[in-house]
């Protein structure tokens, strides 16, 4: 039986789960988050726990059961304490600006950069060489930091470039003068 698939999900006071047909829906108190799940997988709540079920021990239904229950809890923890990704801007002259919502790149480019927060997500900037991007769904959350990493990922000779925070930048030996 999968190991993550029959761990139970808790769900913190103030969280709601409804089911009609395949469709689930969690509300709490960040917002509201819907999926379709597929109907080989039962989910059933027992308390203040989420059980879920395979009907069968069929490949694919053993292999949804795990990855059912990890985006389910995903939705139960982004509805109760939401996500965050930072982002760290390493470089001379590479900097961002808050206006309003929208984030504001110099990035070494002939041209300012900006990007506009998707739907969901909201976006701070504690001091000019970072970011937080904040938002109720993991996927959402992690897409958007992904995309503002790409606008300048960090390159192996000087470390300079948008990288996540903690992230190990395996460095390179620059030439040598003969």
């Amino acid at each position: 039986m999968s190991r993550i698939g029959k761990l139970p999900i808790d769900l913190p006071s103030g969280v709601t789960v409804t089911q009609d047909g395949g469709i689930v829906t969690v509300k709490g108190k960040n917002g509201e988050l819907k999926s379709k799940f597929s109907d080989k997988i039962t989910i059933t709540q027992e308390g203040e726990q989420l059980i879920l079920t395979r009907d069968s021990e069929q490949k694919e239904s053993r292999a949804l059961h795990g990855l059912t229950r990890a985006l389910l809890a995903n939705m139960v923890q982004g509805v109760s304490e939401g996500f965050q990704k930072n982002l760290e801007i390493v470089g001379v002259g590479y900097r961002v600006q808050l206006q309003g919502k929208k984030l504001v790149f110099s990035l070494g480019y002939s041209h300012p950069v900006e990007v506009e927060p998707p739907e969901g997500i909201t976006f701070e900037s504690p001091n000019p060489n970072s970011v937080i991007i904040k938002g109720i769904d993991k996927q959402a959350v992690g897409q958007c930091a992904a995309n503002i990493r790409s606008l300048r990922p960090p390159e192996p000779y000087k470390g300079k470039g948008i990288k996540y925070e903690g992230e190990y930048i395996r460095r390179k030996v620059g030439k040598t003068g003969m």
